[in-house]
C-alpha cells in the first residue's frame, strides 16, 4: 500500500477536512506511488487521516478523496461522486442551457471541471460535455470519469479542453480532443446554447476555458435587469455575456471592447442571433487599458460599466502587480461613470481575497474623486459551489456599485 506521511502536526488542515496536502507537510512517502495514483494519508503518529491522489511534482503533492477509511476509490467512487454532483445541480440550477456539473474539490473530485451546454431553442439540437483534467488523480481515472459522465447524464459527446497552465505545475502535458462521441462543431457552425432567454454561440474547441464564462450567469442576468435605457460600456467583454444581457434588458447602447477580434465576432454574430438592434451594439478591438483613457479624453460617459478582466494574479507573487492593474481600470471606470451610474467589477484571481479586492476598488474611488456605495457582493452561480473548509474555492469576486 502507497502511503503519504505528514510531519508531526501537519495533520491539522486534514482533520478540518481541506483537501490539500502540501509538499512541506509531507515527512516521506512509501511505496512508489505513480502520478495521480492513490496514496493512504496518515498523521506521524500512523492514524488514518484520507485516501488521496499523489502528485509528484506539484507543490499540493496530494488532493483527498475522501475522509472515510471505508470508502474505497475505484469506479463505482466515481460514479457516486458525479451522479451527487448532477443532483446538486438538478436541484439548485435552472433557466440555462449552460451549467457546470463538476466544480473541483466543491464536488470531491480535485481537479476537474466539468461543463455541459445544451441546445437553444431553435438551434440545432446539441448536447456537448467539456471537461478540464487539470490534476494528476483525475487524469489518472480521465477514463471511469468519461465513462460515469456519459452514463449519467446520457450526453454521448465529451470533449476535454485540458490545456490551462495550471498542468505544468502537476507535470501533466497540454490535451485537447475528443473523449466521447462526435467532434464539436468549428466556426461557424458554432454551438448554440441559451441562457435566461438569451442565446449564445459557444466555441468549446478554441474559446476561453470551456468555451464560455457560465459563472458569471447570476451577474449577467443582474446586468439584464438593470440596464434598460442605459449607456453601457463592457470591457473585456469576450464574446458579448454582459453585453447580450445588457441588450436583452433594453439597453439604448453597448460599447464592447475587447482585444481578441475572433471573440468580438462572435458577439456581434449573438446579436444577430438574438434578432438585436445591431445599432446598438458597438463592438471595439482594443487595449481596454488605453480604451478607457481614450474614452475619458473623448468626454464619454456611461450610465453602466462592466469590468471583468482576466486573471491579473495567477499567484501570490503577482499580487503587488495585480493589485495596481485592478486600481487602474477601476479609477478610469469610476471617471467615466454618470453621477447615479452602476459599476459592476469583478476579480477572478485568486490570490486577490474579496477583502483585498473591495480595499482596492475603494482605493480607486478615493483617488477617482467620487463617492460610490456598495450595492451587493457579488460572486459565481450556484454551480459553483463553495465548501466551508476550502476558501480557495471562492475565485470570482465581484462588487456592483454605484456612483453617489
Amino acid at each position: 500500500m502507497n502511503t503519504l506521511t505528514l510531519k508531526p502536526g501537519k495533520e491539522k488542515s486534514l482533520l478540518r477536512r481541506h483537501p490539500w496536502i502540501y509538499a512541506t507537510a509531507v515527512a516521506r512517502v512509501d511505496g512508489k506511488p505513480a502520478s495521480g495514483a492513490t496514496v493512504v494519508v496518515r498523521a506521524a503518529d500512523g492514524r488514518f487521516l484520507a485516501r488521496a491522489a499523489f502528485s509528484p511534482v506539484s507543490a499540493i503533492r496530494a488532493r483527498v478523496w475522501t475522509f472515510d477509511e471505508n470508502e474505497p476509490v475505484d469506479h463505482a467512487f466515481f460514479k457516486r461522486r458525479v451522479s451527487a454532483a448532477l443532483a446538486y445541480r438538478e436541484q439548485m440550477v435552472h433557466d440555462t442551457g449552460a451549467t457546470r456539473l463538476i466544480f473541483g474539490e466543491a464536488d470531491g473530485l480535485p481537479g476537474l471541471i466539468v461543463d455541459r451546454y445544451q441546445s437553444a431553442p431553435g438551434a440545432p439540437v446539441t448536447d456537448q460535455i467539456v471537461c478540464q483534467f487539470m490534476a494528476a488523480g483525475v487524469e489518472a481515472w480521465k477514463d471511469a470519469i468519461t465513462r460515469a459522465l456519459t452514463g449519467a447524464t446520457g450526453c454521448p459527446n465529451v470533449y476535454e479542453r485540458s490545456d490551462a497552465a495550471v498542468r505544468e505545475r502537476e507535470g501533466l502535458p497540454s490535451i485537447t480532443g475528443v473523449l466521447a462521441g462526435a467532434e464539436p462543431p468549428e466556426a461557424p457552425d458554432l454551438l448554440t446554447t441559451d441562457e435566461c432567454g438569451v442565446k449564445y454561440y459557444v466555441d468549446v474547441r478554441n474559446g476561453h476555458k470551456t468555451g464560455f464564462y457560465i459563472d458569471q450567469r447570476d451577474n449577467r442576468l443582474l446586468v439584464q435587469q438593470q440596464a434598460k435605457g442605459s449607456d453601457v460600456l463592457n470591457c473585456f467583454c469576450y464574446t458579448g455575456g454582459f453585453s447580450l444581457a445588457a441588450l436583452a434588458g433594453g439597453a439604448q447602447s453597448v460599447l464592447s471592447v475587447d482585444s481578441s477580434g475572433e471573440a468580438l465576432a462572435i458577439g456581434a454574430r449573438n446579436v444577430e442571433l438574438n434578432g438585436f438592434d445591431a445599432n446598438r451594439a458597438e463592438w471595439r478591438d482594443a487595449d481596454v487599458f488605453k480604451t478607457l483613457r481614450a474614452l475619458r479624453e473623448e468626454g464619454r460617459t456611461f450610465d453602466m460599466i462592466v469590468l471583468d478582466p482576466p486573471k491579473f494574479a495567477p499567484s501570490a507573487h503577482h499580487v503587488d502587480r495585480a493589485a495596481r492593474a485592478y486600481k487602474d481600470i477601476n479609477m478610469a471606470g469610476f471617471r467615466l461613470l454618470r453621477p447615479g451610474g452602476q459599476l459592476l467589477t469583478y476579480s477572478c484571481s485568486g490570490a486577490i481575497d474579496a477583502a483585498l479586492f473591495q480595499k482596492i476598488v475603494a482605493g480607486a474611488a478615493v483617488d477617482a474623486g467620487v463617492d460610490a456605495r456598495i450595492l451587493r457582493r457579488l460572486s459565481a452561480g450556484m454551480d459553483h459551489p463553495m465548501l466551508t473548509q476550502f476558501p480557495e474555492g471562492e475565485y470570482l469576486k465581484g462588487l456592483w456599485l454605484q456612483r453617489m
